[in-house]
């Protein structure tokens, strides 16, 4: 049997496990660890990678290498991870640091020149093996806020140098500094029919499961009576004794009858399963609501490894004169575990709610190319973009593209293409979507004559723009002839309100100087400690370039006196 082979393999996993050595690495902090975002918890697109610790709400706390080993990567953007660190050590994992304020000592000066030699702030470096030493306990970075933080801390991760498979960090002892004996926290349950002909407590539609906590420390569902195909769908939580902060769940198993349904645990996984995260969680319910409901059940199957199946794939199949005893364990790394029990019977009375009404004038297939054209525009989906084969509504009015909705998941790229002459400056338009807001956003837009093509991963309305204006440079305070001699720093803010900044550029005396970026502020900032900066007079000139070719160039004078 198929659930069999695969929970062979699981058991495989799990002892594995237990040869991740649990007192080689040290704490990256030297404060107390308190994790404000685990391993695994779900996030927009993907799964936390790794461990968000707390920074006393504020930056500048000093980060320190876990164990002996060389930097085998570096990189500095505006976005995602911000500043960060990979350290590779000689047990065969590599430890990460992210959203870094600032990279210490020899290797933050190794970065700085390396910054100026490739003229970029935005930089990816691989380091030759032991070119950067560095030693356990050994400070090599400051705390910060860079890239995608929404707030002071460390991202804190370890992969398997090898693979460079994503790994739960408590598997390497760090659950000693992690006090759990809370039960994880279960808000939802849902109870889903599966097909057409399928209705759930006479509603064709998905339905929320009350729950009633038992003597035992149980909960008993709702009893759900059925006539067909149905899944499960969960909302959980797990806070653990210490930082009083909302997590994910480590594991969740369902059972049918006692026997194994369908289940996960967040041990580890590659990074190119993140994005199906979509297909785990109830992506409309999600878009809609800011709820995520996590499936236990594939009505198509996707290769997701932390999940193990039955030969249903976890849907359950009512069928006349049989009862059924569903059960939910949801738990913490830790052993706390929370246990629904739900009673289940064959139905057949007609449903009272009948299914959404879906406006749709195509079908969709998974596993087969799919090409549709109306007007001057035209999208093509490679096989496998989506999860689930769907009715899929495409309409072209006046000038927009609307596809479907954005409440249907898309796994991978697809391609939108328009034909369009109206445009005096072809060279400045570009492909954009269209949120409920009615704001745009910039898409990567080639054109080939009259004809502008866009790789997207996501549904909605899109149309053709023009950007003809150029992006903002502004200064606080106005430096024209003044000296600056007290200034630690030079920061100027930019912005550009149509397609977006491509690049910039800062230059002293004609000599290019080293601007770092925070796109969340918009401020790009130079440090006179990089020592470019002349005595006395300085000329300044910054350039912005948006995605188009708009440029604005920002020109001033000051003084500075270095003694």
């Amino acid at each position: 049997m198929r659930f069999y082979k695969i929970a062979l393999l699981f058991s495989a996993v799990v002892i594995g496990q237990n040869n991740y050595p649990k007192d080689y690495f040290g704490v990256p902090l030297n404060i107390p660890m308190q994790v404000s975002g685990n391993f695994g918890e779900l996030r927009p697109n993907h799964f936390h990678a790794g461990f968000d610790l707390k920074t006393l709400g504020r930056e500048g706390i000093k980060v320190q290498a876990v164990a002996d080993g060389f930097v085998s990567r570096i990189k500095v953007s505006p976005y995602g991870n911000g500043t960060a660190l990979y350290i590779d050590h000689p047990n065969g994992y590599t430890s990460v640091y992210c959203h870094l304020q600032k990279i210490e000592g020899a290797l933050g000066e190794y970065v700085r020149k390396m910054q100026y030699r490739n003229q970029s702030f935005e930089i990816e470096l691989f380091p030759q093996k032991n070119e950067l030493t560095v030693k356990k306990g050994e400070v090599i970075a400051l705390t910060g806020n860079t890239g995608s933080s929404q707030g002071p801390h460390l991202h804190f991760e370890f992969r398997d140098t090898k693979t460079e498979k994503i790994i739960n960090p408590l598997h390497f002892g760090y659950d000693q500094f992690v006090s759990d004996t809370r039960k994880p926290t279960v808000s939802a349950l849902y109870v889903y029919p599966l097909d057409d002909k399928t209705s759930v407590n006479q509603s064709k539609r998905p339905i929320m499961l009350n729950l009633a906590l038992q003597k035992d420390g149980s909960y008993l569902a709702t009893k759900v009576q059925a006539n067909g195909k149905i899944g499960f769908g969960i909302t959980a939580d797990d806070y653990d004794a210490v930082s009083k902060s909302k997590n994910g769940v480590y594991k969740i198993q369902s059972k049918c009858n006692g026997k194994p349904s369908f289940g996960f645990q967040m041990d580890t996984y590659a990074f190119d399963e993140m994005r199906y995260i979509n297909a785990l969680v109830d992506y409309s319910r999600y878009k809609k609501t800011g709820q995520r409901v996590q499936k236990l059940f594939m009505t198509t199957p996707y290769p997701l490894s932390i999940i193990t199946t039955d030969e249903s794939n976890g849907i359950v199949i009512v069928k006349p004169n049989l009862s059924y005893v569903y059960t939910i364990e949801v738990a913490d790394f830790h052993g706390n575990t929370t246990t629904i029990n739900v009673p289940i019977s064959y139905d057949a009375l007609s449903p009272i709610i009948e299914k959404e009404t879906v406006v749709s004038n195509y079908f969709v297939k998974v596993n087969r190319e799919n090409i549709f054209s109306k007007n001057n525009w035209s999208v093509f989906f490679p096989v496998g973009v989506f999860y689930d084969d769907f009715d899929m509504n495409f309409d072209v009015r006046g000038d927009n593209l609307y596809l479907h909705d954005e409440f249907t998941p898309v796994h991978s790229s697809f391609t939108i293409s328009v034909e369009d002459s109206k445009f005096a400056e072809p060279e400045k338009v570009y492909i954009a979507d269209v949120d409920s807001r009615g704001r745009t956003g910039y898409n990567t837009t080639t054109r080939k004559g009259n004809v502008y093509s866009a790789k997207v991963k996501s549904l909605g309305k899109y149309t053709l723009l023009a950007d003809t204006t150029n992006p903002s440079i502004s200064i606080g305070k106005a430096i024209e002839g003044k000296w600056l001699s007290a200034q630690k720093t030079l920061e100027l803010s930019i912005s550009d309100s149509g397609s977006g900044i491509k690049s910039y550029n800062g230059y002293l005396n004609g000599v290019w100087a080293l601007f770092s970026y925070d796109y969340k502020t918009r401020k790009i900032i130079h440090q006179f400690s990089d020592g470019i900066v002349a005595e006395g007079a300085n000329d300044l000139k910054v350039i912005v370039v948006d995605n188009v070719g708009n440029s604005t160039t920002f020109e001033t004078r000051f003084y500075r006196s270095q003694k």
